[in-house]
C-alpha cells in the first residue's frame, strides 16, 4: 500500500510502549470462530496465535478482559448493529455460538464484557476496569479486525489508552479488510506489531507487567 501521502500529512507516528501492560481479546467467541457462522479468513489463526500470547500474558500478571457478543433472550437490546446483521441476534447468554472459544477460556480474575455493539468499551465498565489496575498500553487481539477490533481499539485511544494491535491475533472473514484496518489503525490510532515483538519488549522492561 502505498503510503507516501500519509507520511506527507504527518499521519503514522511512533506510539511508544509505557506504563503496565492489559490485554483485551476481542469476541474470539464460537461464532466467529465457525466460517459457517460469522467466521472465515484468517481467524483460526488468530486464534491460535493469541493461545501463546494469553499464557504470556498470564506468565507477566498482565490485566486481562475478553469480550463476548450477547443479547437479551427476548430481543428486548435489538439495536442497529443487529439491523444490519440480523444474526447477531442468536448470539445469547448460554449460545454455543457466543461462547469464548474453549482454547482461550478466561480464568478467575479475567475480566468478562459482554456487549451487544461493536466496541468492548461502549456502555460497559472495561475502561474503569483497565484505569483500576493502572494500565497504559492496551494490547488488542480478537476478531474481527475491521468491526469490533477496530472500534475497540478507537475507542481505547479515545479514553487515554495506547493500543497496540497485534497483527497475527487479529483476524477478519476476509483478507483485505484485514489489511486495510491494520494500515489505517497504524495510521492513525495505534501502534501495530506482532505479538511476539510486544512480548519481547515487554520481557524487558518487567517494570510493565
Amino acid at each position: 500500500m502505498n503510503d507516501e501521502v500519509y507520511q506527507r500529512q504527518g499521519f503514522g507516528n511512533d506510539l511508544r510502549i509505557e506504563g503496565r501492560i492489559g490485554l483485551l481479546i476481542v469476541d474470539f467467541v464460537n461464532g466467529f470462530a465457525n466460517p459457517d457462522v460469522f467466521g472465515g479468513g484468517n481467524i483460526a489463526q488468530a486464534i491460535e496465535r493469541t493461545v501463546p500470547l494469553l499464557r504470556a500474558a498470564r506468565e507477566l500478571r498482565w490485566p486481562i478482559a475478553h469480550s463476548r457478543i450477547v443479547y437479551a433472550d427476548d430481543d428486548a437490546d435489538a439495536n442497529i448493529f443487529s439491523l444490519k446483521v440480523p444474526g447477531m441476534l442468536t448470539l445469547k447468554e448460554h449460545a454455543h455460538d457466543s461462547a469464548i472459544v474453549p482454547q482461550l477460556a478466561p480464568e478467575d480474575g479475567e475480566l468478562v464484557v459482554r456487549k451487544n455493539v461493536p466496541s468492548a468499551f461502549f456502555g460497559t465498565s472495561l475502561a474503569a476496569w483497565l484505569t483500576m489496575r493502572g494500565v497504559t498500553t492496551l494490547a488488542v487481539a480478537g476478531a474481527v479486525t475491521s468491526g469490533c477490533v477496530r472500534a475497540s481499539v478507537v475507542d481505547a485511544m479515545q479514553f487515554g489508552f495506547r493500543p497496540v494491535v497485534l497483527s497475527d491475533c487479529v483476524g477478519d472473514r476476509a483478507l483485505a479488510p484485514h489489511d486495510a484496518n491494520l494500515f489505517d489503525m497504524a495510521q492513525k490510532y495505534a501502534a501495530v506489531m506482532s505479538s511476539d515483538e510486544l512480548l519481547s519488549r515487554a520481557r524487558r522492561s518487567p517494570a510493565r507487567s
